[in-house]
């Protein structure tokens, strides 16, 4: 379990970093857009990762 939340965090740490580069103006309503895209980007690479890992 706490493998499974490390890897989710550190996707969503990496995601959100690479949204905060990428966007021009940083604004609450940016970080609240790109936090949420992280987070969504994060399940999806976890749930891929323990799907290709279970074969």
């Amino acid at each position: 379990m706490v493998r499974a939340s490390a890897e989710f965090l550190a996707w969503w740490v990496v995601l959100f970093a690479l949204w905060i580069v990428l966007i021009t103006a940083v604004d609450l309503l940016e970080l609240a857009v790109g936090g949420f895209c992280a987070l969504a980007g994060a399940l999806a690479a976890t749930a891929a990762r323990r799907a290709a890992s279970s074969r």
